[in-house]
């Protein structure tokens, strides 16, 4: 029976392992079946107020099917390198894991290593894939199934799946689209691979495009952009680190919006709010660099998060002002 080792972190890289629970006995998938022996997840992380330990979703997830885990930390140092071999794996697979893996690990198991990556690799490699075909303005997305090598997500691919993404699509919910497509490429590609029926194909260098690991301050609205750039950030950067802006010295994030279709002349500065009227209501809008941006939904520095409706009830003074600043 095949011997499996499975290594993810987050909610992303949950339906691949359910999947690979599911299937796992002779006939389902394989011939022959297979074990996961252990699940590799990153070491539990005091969080919240009260500093209590929380589990990463896999672990959680290995936890309920009674699965073996082990959280190492970094397979740079020897004796972890050294336990994973003694497993005798014939086969990792790895989703939104966390860390690179060393080639002296990587060719460790004689299928080797396959990744779980949320896009149609060699475009969007690297740590933020889902927000930057977002924030490109990228109509489909999807995910790559890849025989991992030493480089960042630069190894074969085995099998690409893509979907479309919707007008209104963010990344709080292009993500677990991604990961259930993720999962049923992976139970396609898995017995192929096994096989011997896939050839792996090289990523073609030329088209090859990077992503880094997005960071709070990344959220910061740069007014100047245009309305159609800036409606793609406050998409892509939901539900984090979200998009936002300031009034008065307060965070003022700017949970969606949208480039009117519409957009009047303004002599106005961008940044600066507007409240105007639209389709028989009152809408609050901002001037940008290019256009007008809409603004539906949205939350001041220790308020909730409301709709503009909401929002100007109790703060109609913001017309004409800057944001920003």
């Amino acid at each position: 029976m095949l011997r499996i080792i499975y290594m993810g972190t987050p909610q992303f890289a949950v339906p691949a392992l359910e999947a690979l629970i599911q299937h796992s006995k002779p006939g389902v998938l394989l011939p022959e079946g297979y074990e996961i022996v252990t699940v590799i997840t990153r070491p539990d992380k005091p969080a919240g107020r009260g500093r209590g330990i929380v589990y990463s979703p896999v672990k959680q997830t290995a936890v309920e099917h009674d699965l073996p885990v082990w959280q190492p930390g970094s397979f740079k140092k020897a004796e972890n390198s050294e336990a994973l071999a003694a497993y005798k794996a014939d086969l990792y697979i790895v989703a939104a894991f966390g860390q690179i893996l060393p080639q002296n690990v990587l060719d460790q198991p004689r299928y080797g290593t396959l990744n779980v990556h949320a896009s149609l690799l060699p475009k969007y490699r690297g740590a933020d894939p889902i927000a930057e075909c977002i924030l490109q303005g990228d109509a489909e997305s999807g995910v790559s199934i890849m025989l991992l090598d030493a480089g960042i997500d630069t190894g074969p691919v085995l099998l690409r799946r893509t979907l479309t993404l919707a007008e209104d699509e963010t990344t709080g919910t292009l993500t677990p689209r991604l990961a259930d497509l993720g999962a049923e490429a992976l139970l396609e590609a898995l017995p192929l691979w096994i096989q011997g029926k896939i050839t792996p194909e090289s990523q073609d260098e030329e088209h090859a495009t990077h992503t880094r690991m997005l960071k709070k301050e990344d959220g910061r609205i740069q007014w100047e952009r245009s309305a159609g750039a800036i409606s793609r950030q406050v998409r892509a950067y939901q539900p984090w680190p979200s998009a936002y802006t300031t009034w008065k010295g307060k965070l003022l994030k700017i949970l969606t919006a949208r480039p009117l279709d519409r957009q009047p002349a303004t002599a106005v500065a961008p940044g600066t709010a507007l409240v105007r009227e639209h389709a028989g209501q009152k809408v609050l809008v901002v001037a940008t660099g290019s256009g007008l941006l809409q603004v539906q939904r949205l939350q001041l520095e220790g308020k909730k998060a409301m709709t503009t409706e909401e929002f100007l009830r109790g703060y109609s003074q913001i017309s004409e002002q800057p944001l920003g600043n």
